[in-house]
């Protein structure tokens, strides 16, 4: 029973392109046609009955076991074969009801008071530090880079994308700036050394806060970056400026207006905001099982109505919203074709499992911004529509 429900998802799926299929009992069938052409063997006999059950989660543990084999572990062939099919429409029932289970269950699932929010965010950014260090630009951004040019390294991306969020801060020197969710401090750290600010992080990862901790000191500049092990919702002070890049993906739906409050209160009446977050060009939607079981604990990517809706009710007015579509893709992209190159690197810290759990959370998620509705907003927030210039002419005059 279980393999013929596999086989009947597999088929309503993979129409495009040719995927031939071997089942744990030896039978074979083949779904779909024409290029391009993938093989794959499932040898764990529990998983046609997984797949079905939960096909995003089964799909994912499955790779990450061994239980499902690729030829020639084309991970990122096969995944682009499926988000390819599911983005032109050819879905199964299954799916469609996981997702409106997901949307009706997600404020218990990204309920995310300040002690769940904690373990949260320690199950992903408390990893071993040498992970990062193998695929992350030198200044650790984990987020979308800027490619303003095709051949850009990741290097000069990531760099042109904190240029760009600072030019949308309009900094003058001497400015108080909160950065929530400052990561291993590089942001922080720029806007202090290259625009004179003063700057306060917060974060609630400890190997992340000893880092920036460390960084600052390296750099001497202690005197302008202080770097707090705190929630975000703790912090009783005003700023100039707020930036939050990477950060909003973990506030959790049922928290934005509770988010979003407290960025107004701790904006000052000139102040702006810059808001950086992944988000989706569709409707509302639920997080992928694979990716709230394994990666991202209590994460929601946004759709740009509920994220506004949300800044709207608050009084906050937003004085200009860009939409990034590809940079994530190529960002995802470099890091994968890194952690790849240093696999064995990984494998050292963790397990051959840990290794292809992250190959495919990083191959998935870049197919997403390429197939999918994945993309990146940024918006900028201000209490008066008078707080920025009225023309973007201020972002490029360099």
């Amino acid at each position: 029973m279980w393999d013929r429900m596999f086989e009947r998802i597999v088929r309503d799926v993979f129409r495009d392109g040719t995927l031939d299929v071997t089942l744990p009992s030896g039978r074979r069938f083949t779904a779909g046609s024409g290029s391009p052409k993938m093989t794959v063997r499932i040898t764990d006999p529990t998983l046609p009955r997984r797949i079905v059950a939960n096909p995003d989660l089964g799909l994912g543990e499955g790779y990450m076991d061994g239980g499902i084999e690729i030829e020639g572990d084309d991970l990122r062939g096969f995944l682009d074969m499926m988000f390819h099919n599911l983005g032109t429409g050819n879905r199964t029932w299954i799916l469609d009801l996981h997702n409106r289970m997901g949307r009706r269950l997600r404020r218990m699932s990204q309920w995310n008071p300040m002690s769940r929010a904690r373990s949260n965010v320690a199950h992903h950014y408390d990893l071993s530090a040498e992970l990062y260090d193998i695929f992350l630009d030198a200044d650790r951004q984990y987020s979308c880079a800027y490619f303003r040019h095709e051949d850009d390294s990741l290097e000069q991306a990531q760099s042109d994308k904190k240029t760009h969020i600072a030019a949308k801060l309009l900094i003058e020197p001497g400015m108080e700036i909160l950065d929530i969710g400052c990561g291993w401090g590089g942001m922080a750290l720029t806007l202090a050394r290259d625009f004179g600010a003063k700057v306060t992080g917060v974060t609630l990862s400890r190997e992340q806060h000893a880092i920036a901790e460390r960084r600052a000191r390296e750099a001497g500049l202690e005197d302008r970056v202080e770097f707090l092990l705190s929630d975000y919702r703790a912090i009783d002070r005003t700023f100039d400026r707020i930036v939050s890049v990477g950060m909003f993906e973990h506030v959790g739906q049922p928290h934005y207006d509770e988010y979003f409050a407290k960025v107004h209160d701790m904006l000052r009446p000139d102040g702006v905001a810059l808001i950086h977050t992944i988000g989706r060009t569709d409707a509302p939607g639920a997080t992928s099982p694979f990716i709230a079981k394994y990666i991202f604990p209590g994460g929601y990517v946004p759709a740009l109505s509920e994220m506004s809706a949300a800044f709207e009710r608050q009084g906050l007015g937003s004085t200009d919203i860009e939409v990034w579509r590809m940079h994530y893709a190529k960002t995802l992209r470099h890091w994968e074709e890194r952690f790849s190159a240093g696999i064995e690197k990984a494998r050292a810290l963790y397990d051959d499992r840990f290794c292809r759990m992250w190959r495919y959370y990083l191959v998935a998620s870049e197919l997403s911004f390429v197939h999918g509705h994945q993309v990146v907003f940024q918006a900028q927030l201000a209490h008066r529509k008078t707080a920025v210039p009225i023309t973007r002419d201020y972002l490029y005059r360099n």
